[in-house]
């Protein structure tokens, strides 16, 4: 607190304004305080802090009104975490732990690069969590390293083709970075030459080590290179026919000597969307490419994507294949040993905290991202608790932090059909209903889509919306047999009811029904 009575509010931008008065709404300072509170305020309090007291006179704190210092509060206790950003799936750890034959692998095939020849193209597949991107980065970061200290023109580039998901953005984003290192390459050569000229106009002799004849045969070297920066026109993000902007990528990947290895992350995630042109263009460039070579490292979850490429793509995308294996719950052990000693302090960590963590990270399948995440959610919850120690209790409220978390995301990105059928079972189970079978939802069902005028799709395609709910764990649909009435289908939500339905809300059409009941009431009509 300073000694002057006319510091300005940080949370009304002034001095010359109104204050907040007990309402929220503005007041005059003149009205709100007395002239001897405004005295006693410039001796030795700040003008904040009275009208606060009088806010308080009543209550004695505890009027409801939020508190200043709501942060001061939060930071008292000692923090958990040294690095936290360690634990996220971003950060690429200096080892990896139980992936040593998968990295040998990767280096013995892309060393070729620092011999100056193109390496063999690799596929990499694995289940989510597996270390396959971690490791890919990894080697990647060693070889660039490596060629720099060899002086080897050699560079990485990575896509995640679940955001660059078409041809056009791919050979787009690759165009432009390569732009970018042409323009920075070229930079580097201007400065160098005309530090050259100069010298070379007090003393020609400098030029007899050069390539050079004369000054003007270094002036003319430089306008070529500001004419070929001038040349390399920025790719738009979209309005140019494809082979224009592959034809930009391939004149800026080929502008000098290097080998490049175009890194595809979630490459099926490309094929899916956009086929296998692009894979066949970046496949085949090797070919017409004079100065440059290129390599192709694709990263896959799915193992049987290349079923569906073209059988040319497919023999010279594969030429090598490389598959991750997921881990058991003492290599995930290692794994969380490994990154905790890192993020967090000393003995934040009670003894049975990473065991946790690890077996249930290996009933998803040995996912070591998921195993990141629990233990960094503990923390982070630990830290709210404002305690020192991440215990066992924290990890299970992580568990089902994360799971529904993942749940909100899925109904969130469910198609519309697949929420109007999934509300439909929402609606029933909410109001009571048990044993759902598919007729009862499939009535509801009918109405709501002519409540908000969507397309009603046939029972049929219902109940095989119904069957995908059941594999992404939404829904709970077991075949019953009702004896000489055949079998039906027992529907029943597997996801917290009041969350469903907040996301399911959010969708502004659902959110546009307005009373559900009537619905429910008829649910036996044909």
């Amino acid at each position: 607190m300073t000694d002057t009575g006319d510091q300005s509010d940080p949370d009304d931008g002034g001095s010359d304004g109104p204050s907040n008065g007990p309402d929220g709404t503005g007041v005059d300072d003149a009205d709100s305080v007395s002239e001897d509170e405004l005295t006693e305020a410039s001796v030795g309090t700040d003008l904040d802090d009275v009208v606060l007291d009088e806010l308080d006179a009543d209550g004695d704190g505890e009027s409801g009104e939020a508190s200043r210092g709501l942060f001061d509060d939060l930071l008292s206790g000692e923090p958990i975490f040294e690095n936290k950003e360690v634990l996220r799936p971003s950060y690429t750890p200096h080892k990896l732990p139980h992936r040593e034959e998968q990295i040998n692998k990767m280096a013995t095939i892309l060393v070729t690069a620092l011999r100056g020849d193109s390496p063999s193209n690799i596929l990499i597949y694995g289940k989510t969590g597996t270390g396959k991107t971690a490791s890919a980065k990894f080697v990647s970061e060693e070889l660039e390293t490596t060629s720099q200290k060899y002086e080897v023109p050699c560079e990485v580039e990575y896509i995640n083709c679940e955001v660059t998901d078409t041809q056009y953005r791919v050979l787009a984003q690759l165009a432009n970075k390569f732009i970018e290192k042409n323009g920075a390459v070229i930079d580097d050569r201007v400065d160098e030459l005309e530090d050259l000229r100069e010298r070379a106009r007090e003393d020609e002799s400098v030029l007899a080590d050069s390539a050079f004849d004369d000054v003007e045969a270094v002036t003319e070297e430089i306008d070529d290179l500001e004419s070929d920066r001038e040349g390399f026109e920025e790719v738009p993000m979209t309005g140019w026919p494809t082979d224009r902007v592959y034809s930009s990528f391939f004149d800026a990947v080929d502008y000098h000597e290097r080998v490049v290895v175009i890194m595809l992350d979630e490459i099926d995630k490309l094929v899916e969307k956009s086929g296998d042109d692009t894979l066949y263009n970046l496949s085949r460039m090797n070919s017409q490419l004079e100065n440059s070579r290129v390599s192709i490292m694709g990263i896959s979850n799915d193992l049987k994507f290349t079923d569906f490429l073209d059988p040319r793509v497919k023999s010279s995308l594969g030429e090598e294949e490389i598959v991750f294996p997921p881990y058991d719950a003492n290599q995930l052990r290692d794994i969380l040993d490994h990154r905790s000693d890192v993020s967090f302090k000393d003995d934040a960590l009670s003894d049975d905290v990473i065991p946790l963590c690890a077996a249930f990270a290996a009933q998803e399948h040995g996912d070591a991202r998921r195993a990141l995440d629990l233990l960094r959610t503990a923390g982070e919850l630990a830290e709210r608790d404002q305690t020192d120690l991440v215990q066992e209790a924290h990890v299970r409220k992580a568990q089902e932090k994360i799971e529904l978390d993942r749940v909100v995301e899925v109904v969130r990105t469910l198609p519309t059909q697949s929420k109007i059928v999934l509300f439909a079972i929402m609606l029933l189970e909410k109001n009571g209903v048990r044993n759902i079978n598919t007729g009862e939802v499939y009535n509801i069902y009918k109405r709501l889509c002519e409540e908000i005028d969507a397309d009603i799709l046939t029972q049929r395609r219902v109940t095989d919306l119904i069957s995908e709910l059941d594999m992404l764990g939404i829904v709970n649909a077991v075949v019953v047999s009702k004896g000489r009435y055949g079998r039906t289908k027992e529907i029943s939500l597997s996801v917290p009811l009041e969350e469903t339905e907040a996301v399911l809300l959010s969708d502004s059409r659902l959110g546009d029904i307005d009373d559900a009941e009537p619905f429910v009431q008829a649910r036996f009509d044909n």
